[in-house]
Order: C-alpha cells, then structure tokens, then sequence
C-alpha cells in the first residue's frame, strides 16, 4: 500500500532571473540568496572578467584554510620582501609594509581585507608558498574544488593580467563559500578602519574601501575592486529580517554607480522575494505510520535544511508532499530512509529528498504482534 501524505501546500509562481523586471547599470551581475542558493538575478553573470581586488577573497581564503588546519597561526610572523615592498611603492593600494618588517598573519590579513594592500598579499602569499606565483597555483587549486569553472588566478592581488580572470558567478562562488566555511574571521570584511603602526613613520590608518558598509543596509562584506579595463566590481552581502543576500557586479563605470546599483540590487533582492524554511535536519517535519513498531508513528526530517526563495507578489502552486510505502514495518533505525520529499510547481517535480526517520523504533515482542495481526485480521486496519 503506498500512502502520499500532503504536507503543505504553499502557492508560489517562480520568476525566472532571466525576466526579472529589473535591470542595473553593470556589464555583469548575480544576485544569490544564501540560504536557498537560488538566483534571483543575473546579467551575463558567465561573461570573463578581470576580477581585480576580489582576487583578495580567495587569497584569504587559502590562509583561512591553513589557520583552520592548524599550519597557519594569526600570531605567526612573516618578513617582508622587497617584492612585497615595492608595490606600496608604486601608487597600489597598500598597507605600507617595509622591506624586513616582521608582520603578524593577522595584521597582513586586515591589511589585504581592510585596506586592500597589493604588498601584503604578496608578503602573505611569499610566507606561505614561498613565492607569489606558488601561490597562485594553490589559489586557481581552490577554486576548481569548490566549483569555480571559469576561473584561473596568476596573483594574489588582482593586479591586471590576461590570466587572472574569472565570472561573478564564481566571485558568487567564491563568496559564498567563504561566509558558510569561515564565518569566524568572515568578520574582519565588515570592519570599518585598520590601523598599521608602520616602520619609520606615523601609523596609518585606512578605511575599508566598501561603500556599503557606511548604509544602513546591514551590509557586513565582502570586496571592491578596480582595474582600468574592468572598471569598478564588488562583491557584496547584507544580513537582514534573517535572510541573507551575495551580489556580485562588475563593469560599474564610477565609484557611485557601483555604491548606488549594487545597493539597488541588495534592496531588489530583499523587496520582492520572500525565503521559506520547508524543512530542517534538526527538527521532524511529520510522522509517517508504523506497523508492529513500540511506537505507531515514526519522525522523519532531512539530512539538510530545506529553503525555498519566492516572489513576494506573485504566489501559486509551490506544493510540497511526502510519499512513502506504508505502514513501515519495525523496526526502524535512526537515519533509515523511510520516504521522500517532494516539491512540485504545478505538475513539474523541482526537487526530490529523501525522507530519514528521527527516532529508532523497535518491533514489538511476539506476543504484541500476534494480537495486532489478529485485530487487524478482524477489524482491518487499526
């Protein structure tokens, strides 16, 4: 006997990104919920790009990476090269580190995240490679792992070169991977200043370079970048009303445009779309029968957290259903699968998930068997 067993129903109608009644002042854009991973915007989001200082994220991402693996210590110190030093010398945006300074990982990691210094990227990068172009490989290494196709890294900090080049959709990627993996130091993207006590001079203190940290959007990262045949990018995240939005732009014509049209897209995303918790792997979303089990009913979830990201104004036959063979015979492990989740739009089936029981349910002694195979021989099913 199969049983269906109907949820929820919750109406929706999906608007394609692609016919979004929306459009920005970029040569290239992707907006993400976090949450769901759905797209919920995009405009030539796979076109090559030049993605200048967002290469940063990636150089951080590998240090955050050997930190967490315990090869790499925050206090470790590295020293300064006079390949590091010479691009605080030549109008980059720099840290201002000095040939034979000894810098802490930390401080040359504000100086990449804050400041967006070109010599301290080199000087992280010599640290833990050896040399720039060592790290790079290990760099463009990451990025095939984590599902960026079309991107290839030659430097640690973006400066212009026929093959650092990569898409917003990997810099969506990239960004994205970086808040869920490492959200104990996603947190130096949204300080405001850092101050670098340097060699020879005065301290310096430098503001971070992304605009939207100064709105009150709830922007809390990730990354500018400019590069004159790129013009300006960013990569950006607001958390707000618990929902969290990556948007990536590149081809901005001036500083403000990239200020105004990425923060329209934010706000775009936040208006007009609503995300729904359909299901949780911490918490069952129904009980499903049971036969000759301790129990008559067994919890089900998911292994993953479920989302689905919708349009506010435009809401219809978004189903979600679960399907099993019933009553499951005891006895039961935890994590069995038992049945499946389906959500469906209309007739089309959008995703299916498997179904695992929360509990584990034994079968009953022979005794309890006998006598409910008898009731249900005369009373059918009870």
């Amino acid at each position: 006997m199969k049983n269906i067993l109907l949820i929820y129903i919750i109406s929706i109608l999906f608007l394609s990104p692609s016919k979004a009644n929306f459009e920005i002042k970029a040569s290239t854009a992707i907006l993400q919920d976090y949450l769901s991973k759905e797209i919920l915007f995009e405009k030539n989001a796979d076109q090559s790009i030049y993605p200048a200082s967002m290469t940063k994220i990636m150089t951080s991402i590998i240090a955050f990476e050997l930190i967490e693996k315990g090869d790499l210590k925050l206090t470790d110190k590295f020293m300064i090269s006079e390949n590091a030093w010479r691009l605080s010398q030549a109008g980059y945006s720099s840290m201002f580190i000095m040939v034979g300074d000894e810098v802490s990982v930390e401080n040359l990691l504000k100086g990449i995240i804050i400041a967006s210094g070109n010599d301290a990227c080199v000087a992280l990068a010599e640290g833990i490679a050896g040399t720039e172009e060592e790290f790079a490989l290990l760099m463009t290494s990451k990025a095939n792992e984590i599902g960026m196709t079309n991107t290839n890294f030659s430097n640690s900090s973006g400066l212009n070169s026929p093959d650092n080049y990569s898409t917003v959709r990997d810099i969506m990627i990239m960004s994205d991977y970086l808040i869920e993996k490492y959200p104990e130091f996603y947190k130096y993207f949204k300080e405001t200043e850092f101050t670098w006590d340097r060699t020879g001079g005065d301290p310096i203190t430098q503001g971070n370079r992304n605009p939207l940290l100064y709105k009150k959007l709830g922007a809390d990262g990730i990354k500018t970048g400019y590069l004159a045949v790129e013009k300006y990018s960013l990569a950006s995240s607001i958390f707000k009303n618990n929902r969290r939005l990556i948007a990536v732009g590149s081809g901005f014509k001036t500083k403000n445009s990239r200020s105004k049209e990425s923060t329209r897209l934010l706000l775009y995303g936040l208006s007009n779309f609503d995300t729904i918790k359909i299901s949780s792997n911490e918490n069952s979303i129904d009980e499903l029968d049971v036969w000759l089990g301790a129990k008559n009913k067994v919890k089900v979830y998911t292994k993953n957290n479920i989302y689905k990201t919708i349009p506010k104004a435009r809401k219809k036959y978004l189903k979600a259903k679960i399907i099993y063979n019933g009553p499951i015979m005891a006895p039961i492990k935890k994590d069995d699968v038992i049945g499946k989740l389906i959500i469906n739009y209309k007739n089309e089936i959008l995703s299916e998930h498997d179904l695992l029981a929360f509990e584990k349910i034994d079968k009953v002694n022979i005794f309890t068997r006998l006598i409910r195979s008898i009731n249900y021989l005369i009373w059918g099913d009870v």
